[in-house]
């Protein structure tokens, strides 16, 4: 299991989201509270983020050192300023290599993504199914050999597939598939996903069993007065919410939140 974080609002620096709060990421990669599955979070982590100031493609940094080893990070967070950042640390799930190809986020354009789940015995179940549905360019997009990838390869296939599709409908159309196929194969998984186009955060917590993996939402904490958080575990004191279990959570880039139930 992997621990997520996404922040939508007014530009701070990296270092304040990853690096000062008292259960930043680092810490979490190390002392985790609320995993379902693994004890640590050492297999790498990653970074991605838009720019404040110009419409561009998002940016991103990976490593498949843990967090903590990286001694470039703490320069890159207090240089680099975002108002919509996806960050993660990982616990690989085996067999999968520790290498940089299978190390979130993934990106395509401008869609972010980062991921917090598994799907059992991937290479056995479900990875030839999932593959059979990929467009031509998605199924070259993949280069990695993670569930997680190939999980995003969904979502992108929904959104290619009708240029109407927003973030929030791929990604709902993309756990209902992901329902069938794993209850036609008998096979468990779960789907903890955070999204973006630097103008949203989109966000599930889902799994076709129990216990489904943590996640939380927060805004205008008075930390982060015009700022938005969806993580798996909070990362400061505060108001956090809990998400429903089967639920779809977007933050606008006003803030707005919309929660829904995953059909």
């Amino acid at each position: 299991m992997c621990r997520l974080l996404g922040y939508i609002g007014s530009p701070l620096h990296l270092e304040k989201i990853l690096d000062k709060p008292e259960h930043s990421l680092i810490v979490q990669s190390y002392q985790p509270r609320e995993m379902t599955s693994g004890v640590v979070n050492a297999d790498g982590f990653g970074l991605g983020w838009y720019n404040a100031h110009q419409d561009t493609l998002p940016y991103i940094y990976k490593n498949i050192l843990p967090i903590w080893n990286d001694v470039n990070l703490p320069y890159l967070n207090r240089y680099v300023e975002s108002g919509c950042v996806l960050a993660y640390v990982r616990s690989a799930t085996p067999p999968n290599p520790v290498d940089y190809s299978n190390c979130q986020p993934f990106i395509k354009d401008k869609i972010l993504f980062i991921h917090n789940g598994f799907i059992h015995n991937f290479r056995q179940t479900l990875y030839r199914p999932i593959r059979n549905v990929l467009s031509d360019e998605i199924y070259q997009f993949i280069t990695g050999t993670t569930d997680s990838e190939h999980i995003y390869g969904l979502i992108l296939n929904e959104l290619q597939k009708d240029s109407n599709t927003n973030l929030t409908q791929a990604l709902q159309q993309t756990l209902v598939f992901l329902t069938d196929l794993a209850k036609h194969y008998h096979v468990f998984f779960s789907a903890n996903i955070i999204l973006s186009d630097g103008k949203q955060l989109v966000a599930s917590r889902y799994s076709n069993r129990n216990p489904t993996p943590t996640l939380y939402w927060l805004k205008n904490d008075s930390l982060y007065p015009n700022g938005g958080f969806i993580a798996s575990e909070p990362i400061f004191q505060g108001d956090w919410n809990r998400c429903s279990e089967g639920s779809i959570i977007t933050i606008g880039e006003n803030l707005d939140v919309n929660i829904s139930p995953i059909i």
